[in-house]
């Protein structure tokens, strides 16, 4: 038997939102519990990779500099080098810091006590419905000031592609993408909203009582399960 695969759809263009974040007015017996978007700056440094380019282009342009006073020229020389290669990396900096501002700003995650709603997108605005008892885990990643990522696993079957939710997606999960809330404030926070709400939604007992997880950092990314029935 061929397997079969739930493509979740999309919904329209956010100008038409009956309610802000959402494809249509809430249902009658359906409670908001909580909307919010990414951190524009944590999205840059993380999604769009802004910090890392950064000293990428310092190297460059420094490295640039040392082969000219290598070849014989002077202070004023490698200054006179660097000019361009620091008009295209300011440039290009600031078109990525456009870009993540942008994704932000046009991305809204809703969690009511039925689903989770993904309204992203910046010139084609997708709307994704995630009933809770497609729901099958989800994660928490934290950061030292409290920010952070969570990324929910789809039950088997379930499928959007990586490109529809790119940037707010999980790294590396390209053959069974991740929808991921990215860089939300006070993410232990809606985490411990998520998890009561999809315990309550599926019946199930959630694994972790109380989601803990390690900070994040330059060396590692610690996290665990929020969600996982018993």
């Amino acid at each position: 038997m061929k397997a079969q695969h739930r493509h979740f759809a999309a919904g329209h263009e956010h100008e038409f939102e009956a309610q802000r974040g959402l494809p249509e007015a809430l249902p009658a017996g359906e409670k908001l519990l909580w909307q919010g978007s990414p951190e524009w700056k944590m999205l840059a440094c993380r999604a769009f990779h802004a910090r890392k380019l950064a000293i990428y282009f310092a190297a460059m342009v420094a490295l640039r500099a040392a082969f000219v006073i290598g070849d014989g020229g002077g202070a004023v020389d490698a200054l006179r080098s660097a000019v361009w290669p620091l008009a295209l990396a300011t440039l290009a900096l600031s078109l990525v810091a456009l870009l993540a501002w942008l994704s932000a700003r046009a991305a809204i995650y809703t969690l009511t006590d039925k689903r989770v709603v993904m309204r992203i997108g910046i010139v084609l605005t997708l709307t994704f419905n995630l009933p809770y008892k497609r729901i099958a885990a989800a994660g928490l990643h934290l950061d030292a000031k409290g920010s952070g990522d969570l990324p929910l696993t789809l039950l088997p079957g379930d499928h959007i592609a990586w490109l529809h939710l790119w940037p707010h997606a999980r790294p590396w999960k390209l053959a069974r993408p991740e929808p991921m809330l990215r860089c939300v404030p006070d993410a232990q926070r809606v985490a411990r909203l998520l998890s009561q709400a999809w315990s309550e939604a599926t019946g199930l007992a959630v694994a972790t009582p109380a989601i803990e997880t390690a900070p994040r950092s330059s060396k590692a990314v610690g996290g665990q399960t929020a969600l996982a029935g018993r």
